[in-house]
């Protein structure tokens, strides 16, 4: 029998529920290493297959967005005023904060985050 921990995050307890259909909230957070998240992004799809009917990012170059009692409270207003189903929260950053073609040229490795330069941004293992 596997007992899980209960959790005091409210992201974590609502992801906890699983699939309970479309809308569908995703947050994945990101940092330019796998220690600290540095942006949080939160988008809500309405239907499977489909794009982002909202997107919200919130970014903070002090603290851990995973920590940050005012973020996690924004996010938290976020849900409330789109009223997803389901949550889906990654439970590890996934990659550099930056985006590609946006901050940096479309085809090249962010020179702000080197640590994703050779890493893949899911498993966090050396890619060649």
């Amino acid at each position: 029998m596997k007992i899980r921990a209960k959790t005091k995050n409210p992201l974590r307890k609502m992801a906890s529920k699983g699939f309970r259909g479309y809308p569908i909230a995703t947050v994945a957070v990101y940092g330019p290493d796998n220690k600290r998240a540095s942006k949080v992004a939160v988008g809500i799809v309405a239907a499977q297959d489909q794009e982002p009917v909202a997107l919200q990012r919130w970014f903070s170059d002090v603290t851990d967005v995973r920590e940050d009692k005012q973020i996690q409270a924004a996010i938290l207003e976020f849900l409330k005023l789109h009223q997803p189903k389901s949550v889906v929260v990654i439970d590890r950053i996934i990659g550099c904060p930056h985006e590609e073609g946006k901050d940096y040229p479309k085809g090249e490795s962010c020179p702000m985050c080197p640590y994703w330069a050779d890493k893949d941004r899911f498993t966090h293992e050396s890619i060649q």
